[in-house]
């Protein structure tokens, strides 16, 4: 189950330093995802991904795609035109 930190919002995250920080600024759908996914794949599991994206599409992929996955989205956010998403990898799997 993932938890959505609701709306597009703006100032700081609450989430834990990350394991891992993928910049996805200028790259267009679905590239961010596909990154974000070859990310998680190279963690370990329970390890954290921050992802970094200017496409407004992967607001919906990234919540989209751990809901489908067992991946946890544990927050996201918005400042100005940059998105962030922090998904912590599932404990056992690569999905």
């Amino acid at each position: 189950m993932s938890k959505d930190t609701g709306s597009k919002q703006t100032g700081s995250s609450q989430a834990a330093m990350p394991d891992t920080v993928l910049d996805a600024c200028g790259l267009a759908c679905p590239l961010p995802l596909l990154k974000a996914k070859q990310a998680l794949f190279g963690l370990d599991g329970g390890q954290l991904l921050e992802v970094r994206a200017t496409d407004a599409g992967s607001w919906r992929d990234m919540a989209s795609f751990a809901a489908q996955s067992d991946h946890v989205l544990e927050a996201r956010e918005q400042v100005d035109d940059v998105y962030y998403y922090w998904i912590r990898k599932a404990a056992g799997g690569d999905r």
